[in-house]
């Protein structure tokens, strides 16, 4: 038994409904409408009970690491030292960790591994944490198109495109405020959208 799911291959549309259930989710569960744009993915975490950390993750043989998610403890690691990052970053990899949340982990499994841990056994569970490494290249990217599902829906993208020239990086760079994400989030997410 594991708490990360098999790999498997999932449509983009398939990854992008299961964003907007989540958003859907999160709106049924609040009085008032959510703010967009730009969403705060901790709203997103709350609704899904994950805890979001911060603190620092120290560079290993492979890199940095910018997150990292502790299934068994339903808490998401931010890297403290992501704060130096471009804008959006922090909201983006938020939003990326969130996708491996909903995408690939198993949450029957992580509650059969919290029952065991509370009468008495000894569970150990690595931290998930995905590198760029080939065989992990699709989980990553499946993650990240979620991020860009989730903090950049299709209704607002159209909506604030209207009057901009999206060849123009004036107004890439404005919808990139407004929208509180990476420039490249953004530019991969128009592209995806034709």
């Amino acid at each position: 038994m594991n708490v990360i799911k098999s790999y498997r291959f999932i449509p983009k549309e398939e990854i992008e409904s299961q964003a907007m259930d989540v958003l859907k989710g999160v709106q049924a569960k609040r009085k008032r409408r959510l703010k967009w744009p730009p969403i705060d993915p901790n709203i997103v975490a709350d609704f899904l009970d994950l805890n979001v950390v911060w603190f620092p993750i120290e560079r290993d043989e492979q890199g940095s690491i910018a997150a990292m998610i502790l299934p068994l403890d339903r808490k998401i690691i931010i890297n403290k030292n992501t704060n130096q990052m471009p804008k959006g970053f922090v909201e983006s990899t938020l939003a990326h960790e969130i996708g491996h949340w909903v995408l690939h982990i198993d949450y029957s499994s992580v509650d059969t591994f919290k029952d065991r841990q509370e009468n008495g056994s000894e569970i150990s569970i690595e931290p998930f944490l995905c590198r760029s490494a080939s065989s992990q290249k699709s989980i990553e990217w499946q993650a990240q198109h979620f991020a860009g599902c989730l903090l950049m829906p299709r209704y607002i993208l159209e909506e604030m495109r209207r009057g901009r020239d999206l060849t123009n990086w004036n107004h890439l760079y404005a919808m990139r405020d407004e929208l509180g994400v990476t420039i490249s989030n953004l530019t991969n997410r128009l592209q995806d959208r034709g």
